[in-house]
């Protein structure tokens, strides 16, 4: 009986750590959504994203730029007229400020605000993908540590199962009572047992150095996770998630910016054929001053001048060899293939929430049907220890039960795990994936 209590609590209670915070699933996604390297990366280029729309109003507003000279130039002169200025130094200061103002453009300027604001909007949801795509990973590492603990958990209790039945047997053959083939048995039993034990404990720490890597954490950190895997029945019917999928899924709403975007680029190349009208306007100033060492110039001769321009300029290309053209058309076939892109994931995506939403109905009945067999296997084990005791069942019947038992154990953790996986991939595919 109190066996079968062990084993009960085995599968059913969760992990007790001393001197260490247990991580939940919940605390999993905070520390991966701070710490997680590409989530970093995603949200920054997200940013600059967002940054670049500012780019879209440049195209609204003028130029403004300012320029100057500052010349030095010296003349060495020999000649016999008295109005020459003989050996001079001439100095030159040009300073200059220029306006230019795209006044028409062939509608680019609109075009490439509106193109700007999906760009960025597009960096959100690239982010959202990568960062949803983080979270499912960050969550498969967390429940397959949850699914190696447990696992681990039942390789022990399987050895000790063995242990205590190898100490027996090591006794009541020493007394004479027990041939030596029930105490080989045994022994091999117990090693098989150990060295299962052994190759469990690999699987919790190769699990573990998992889980550390997508939480932006040291490979070899010491983490607890809470030992149960709680798998919720789905709220929604398939036409309902079907239905959210159009509105919220990343992908989709990814491929739907992309055709957004790639129609901007149809509407860029056209503006192309328009002309273009632009306002140039500049004022400047120049400062000359002339040294002679002619005795005739007594003080140096100095000028100044300012001048002023403004114009209207008007371009319209007549020919460049069909280039414009031929940047149409391949904006147009790429509109046409973002369309093509867009109706793709769209039916990929319906068919796999259709498959995911069968497969976790049916992993769900292998749940219950896994408890099943659990229970019967438990109940066979304890009636096999009662008649090993009084020496009604043979130690191989006796360990056949037991080995049943560690794989009904081992089956029902395995599919609480995929039945969770799906769970998971099902809330991602509907966009409803918890990015806290």
């Amino acid at each position: 009986m109190q066996a079968k209590i062990a084993l009960i609590l085995l599968l059913l209670l969760p992990a007790i750590s001393i001197g260490q915070d247990v991580l939940t699933a919940e605390d999993a996604i905070a520390v991966g959504l701070k710490y997680n390297y590409n989530i970093r990366i995603a949200r920054n280029n997200a940013r600059i994203a967002e940054k670049n729309a500012n780019k879209g109003l440049s195209g609204f507003l003028p130029t403004l730029d300012v320029s100057g000279n500052y010349q030095l130039s010296t003349t060495t002169e020999e000649t016999n007229s008295p109005f020459s200025f003989g050996d001079s130094d001439t100095r030159n200061l040009t300073g200059q400020i220029a306006l230019n103002w795209t006044l028409f453009d062939g509608f680019r300027m609109f075009i490439n605000k509106s193109r700007y604001d999906d760009l960025a909007k597009l960096g959100e949801y690239q982010a959202r993908n990568i960062i949803e795509n983080t979270v499912v990973r960050i969550l498969q590492a967390y429940f397959n540590l949850v699914q190696q603990d447990q696992l681990l958990d039942v390789a022990r209790n399987s050895m000790e199962i063995s242990r205590t039945r190898l100490n027996k047997e090591q006794v009541r053959n020493e007394l004479g009572s027990a041939s030596s083939t029930d105490f080989l048995n045994a022994q091999v039993s117990f090693n098989n047992d150990r060295a299962a034990f052994l190759n469990q404990e690999l699987q919790v720490q190769i699990a573990r150095k998992n889980l550390n890597i997508l939480l932006g954490k040291s490979p070899e950190t010491a983490i607890e996770v809470k030992k149960e895997i709680t798998i919720q029945p789905l709220t929604m019917q398939l036409e309902e998630m079907l239905d959210l999928v159009q509105k919220r899924n990343s992908s989709i709403l990814l491929a739907r910016q992309d055709q957004k975007i790639a129609e901007q680029n149809t509407q860029l190349m056209r503006s192309y054929f328009y002309p273009n009208l632009f306002l140039n306007s500049s004022y400047s100033i120049t400062d000359r001053s002339i040294s002679s060492q002619n005795p005739q110039f007594s003080r140096d001769i100095e000028t100044q001048s300012k001048g002023a321009a403004a114009g209207l300029t008007l371009s319209f290309n007549l020919f460049n060899g069909f280039q414009d053209k031929i940047d149409l058309q391949n904006a147009r076939l790429e509109q046409q293939n973002s369309e093509l892109a867009l109706k793709d994931i769209q039916n990929q995506i319906e068919g796999l929430v259709r498959e995911k939403f069968t497969t976790f109905e049916k992993q769900m009945e292998l749940v219950v049907l896994e408890m099943e067999n659990v229970t019967a296997a438990e109940q066979n084990l304890e009636l096999q220890q009662d008649r090993y005791q009084i020496g009604a069942s043979s130690s191989l019947e006796f360990r056949d039960a037991q080995v049943n038992l560690t794989r009904a154990q081992s089956v029902l953790i395995s599919a609480r795990y995929q039945a969770r996986i799906t769970r998971l991939e099902i809330e991602q595919l509907t966009g409803n994936l918890e990015l806290q």
